[in-house]
This record gives C-alpha cells, structure tokens and sequence, in this order.
C-alpha cells in the first residue's frame, strides 16, 4: 500500500522548517543592539522607552536568557494581575510565545506559577497587592510598567525579597512617568539605562498607526513621554506640580483617622459612543485632611459609566454622588438611578474652570491633601492641564467636585468609618 503523498515529509524541506523554526526563537539574530541584556556587573537593567518600543519583547527575552544562564526563582509583576497575565505571560510578546517548543514553561494559573521544563519557576505578582510581595524570594525579577504601579510599597517588598542569588539581576520595563522612584532608580551605580523611542520599531508597527501617532502627538508634550519616553519636568503652565503630589502622597489613610464625609465626584460623558467619563473618590478625614481615595474612570457609554460610579460609592461607603449637570441633565440622575438607589447632588459650573479648580491646587499646596496610591492618570492630567486651554480633562473635573463638596459641607456621619 502505497503511503498518502499528503503525509510524506521531504527531508530536506524539514529541515529548511527546523532551521526557519530555530531563527524565529533566536533573539540574537534579529533583535535591536539595544534590546540584548547589556554587560558587565549592574544589579537593575532599566528600559525606559515609548509605546511600541518592544519592552515586553525585551524583557521575556531577558527573562528566558537568565533561565538560560542557571537563574532558577523570578518573580514577575505587573500593574495588575490581568497585566501580568494577558501581557508578561500569555501576551504575543509574553513568555509562552517567545519561549522554543523544547524549552516552553507551562502556566499554572491556580498557583500563579510559570514552570520550565528543568524545573525552574516564575510566580507572578500584582503590584496592586504589595503584601503578597512580602515573604517570597527570587533570583531575578521583571517589574513591567514600574512608572504605573500604584503602590510604592510593591517595588520596595521586591527588592526585600530578591535575595537568592549571589548575583540578582532585575529587570524594569516602562513608559517613564516623573515619579520620585523612577527619577531615583536613574541615578543610582548599580542602575543600566537603556531609553528607546516608538519610532525605532517601526519596522513592527502599522505604517498608517505610525502615521497617525506622528500626526497628532509628534512635538507635543505627551508625545515626549509616550512616543519619545522622556520624563517630563512641570509643566510652567499648569497649577500643580509633581513635587507636591509626591508630597501628598501616603500609602494607607492613617490608623485611628475617621472619613467623616466620602464623595464621588462623576463628570459624566453624555454621549452613546461613550467618551470618558471622570470619576474620583475622596474622603473628608476627621484629621483635617482630605483623601483621595480612588479614581475609577471610564470609557463608556452612560450606562458603564453609571455602574462604575455606583460601584465606588458602595465600595467606599460614600455618602453621596456629586455630579455636574451642565451636559446631560435630568439624564445622569436618571442613568445612576436606573444602577441603584443612591443620594446624588446635582451642581452646576458657575464659574470658569480656572475659578473652580485653583481653591483645590491650593489645598494641595497648603498639604491638606492626600493621595492614597498613585493615580498615575488623574495626576497627569493635575499636572498637565493649563487654565489657558480652556478644557478641562475629566478626571480633574471630577476631582475638583468632589473635593469641593468633602471640603465644603462637613456633616458628621452616624456609623464612623476608622480606620485600624
């Protein structure tokens, strides 16, 4: 019997596949001189660069080359658990796509575990957990997107716990934010930095995408940061400043504070294609201080936007929904009140947006304000936005709101919210 040509492998054919198959899994072969783990004795290899880059890419690579060289224990962490998985892990750049079929781990979500076929394990972290950071030790690690996390307290529970090796190497990709920590990582010895912009991949990337990038954000501020991955200093125009959100910042509100007043502050987006809608939780503290406490915006139409405004104040044990009522109307009541039934207040803008926002910069300048976290977005737009451009970004319209409100009307609650 004659065998099916279908099934018949030429082995010549064969081999010209195996060799095709081993180039795509050579890094060396193809990548940017810039994107191969520099040499030499540093402790952190920092990858500061624009969109597109090829910084996950990077730092897969770099992870499986560490493999490689006998590093046994990494930790992988993320802005979020979805972050590490969809992106670090499983993303077309993650680690299961990089890695050779002989040499593929297999992800264990159940255990957050990542384990090579000589054994070796990755176990992967959310930076928005700090304390699940405190215990576990490494050999190596990848921190993606360092400049988004927002909790501090994750970066410094890392380095705690990268302690194994007698040479641990870590790895930190991002889009550079003017962060205290990332401005201090640049400046230390043992710190390599690599900076690269969007633009040196564009062999990767959509020619019209590109376009379209350099067309609208070429020469423009946030186009130097996330095309050009520059950090940016203040910008002269803007009534706040980075300085003074680092300032304000804390990890926790403090033990024994009671928020005797909880706002969210909603600017909602009227529209059914569904622009951004801004909303900003903040508290009033029985301390004197006003806490920002969450900034859960979204892109949406009305209906996503009222759920998660709804889903804030519930989860913060707001007492009210402040929302403007310029756009939208009778609508953005109705809209939340189809969600649930909550005490909303409707304001409107009287005054420009100048007028309303500068009495909040100045509650920053004179510290009675704190962030609990980072809101690395809200705080870009703070720092930012110029009164001259007239528009006001939505997440500072809404921060403006509720902190007006907090601030404002002070109303002692009957059940104390402290915290322990």
């Amino acid at each position: 019997m004659e065998p099916n040509k279908k099934h018949v492998i030429d082995s010549e054919g064969y081999r010209e596949y195996l060799g095709m198959a081993a180039a795509v899994f050579d890094w060396k072969s193809w990548a940017r001189p810039e994107q191969l783990m520099p040499e030499g004795d540093w402790h952190i290899w920092f990858i500061k660069a624009g969109r597109g880059w090829g910084k996950t890419r990077t730092g897969a690579e770099a992870i499986r080359s560490l493999q490689a060289f006998g590093y046994g224990r990494f930790h992988l962490v993320g802005r979020t658990s979805a972050d590490v998985r969809d992106t670090m892990i499983e993303g077309e750049s993650g680690l299961l796509s990089i890695s050779p079929p002989e040499n593929r781990p297999v992800w264990k979500p159940s255990t957050r575990k990542l384990v090579w076929p000589n054994g070796a394990v990755a176990t992967t972290f959310s930076a928005e957990e700090p304390d699940s950071l405190r215990g576990p030790q490494c050999e190596a690690y990848w921190a993606d997107e360092l400049a988004s996390w927002k909790y501090p307290d994750a970066w410094d529970q890392l380095q705690f716990g990268a302690r194994l090796s007698g040479k641990v190497r870590g790895i930190v990709t991002t889009t550079p934010r003017p962060t205290q920590l990332i401005k201090t990582l640049m400046q230390r010895d043992d710190v390599v930095v690599t900076h690269g912009t969007t633009f040196e991949n564009e062999a990767n990337l959509s020619p019209s995408a590109v376009a379209a990038l350099k067309a609208q954000y070429l020469g423009t501020r946030l186009g130097r940061q996330e095309l050009e991955g520059h950090i940016l200093d203040n910008n002269p125009g803007a009534l706040w400043k980075r300085e003074t959100l680092d300032r304000s910042r804390v990890a926790q509100v403090p033990k024994g504070v009671e928020l005797t007043r909880v706002i969210v502050g909603v600017d909602p987006s009227t529209t059914a294609t569904g622009d951004e809608c801004g909303i900003v939780t903040v508290g009033c503290g029985s301390d004197g201080l006003i806490y920002v406490l969450d900034d859960s915006s979204v892109q949406g139409a009305p209906i996503v936007w009222a759920k998660r405004a709804v889903s804030a104040y519930l989860a913060h044990d707001g007492d009210e929904i402040v929302y403007e009522a310029n756009q939208g109307g009778e609508m953005v009541a109705q809209t939340l009140m189809t969600v649930a039934t909550v005490p909303l207040r409707r304001v409107f803008a009287s005054k420009n947006k100048r007028a309303r926002a500068e009495p909040i910069s100045m509650l920053y300048e004179q510290g009675r304000v704190r962030h609990v976290g980072n809101f690395y977005n809200l705080e870009d737009e703070l720092c930012e936005w110029e009164p001259a451009q007239g528009v006001s970004p939505n997440r500072l319209d809404a921060l403006v709101w509720a902190v007006t409100w907090a601030h404002h009307e002070y109303r002692p609650r009957t059940k104390a919210r402290v915290y322990k």
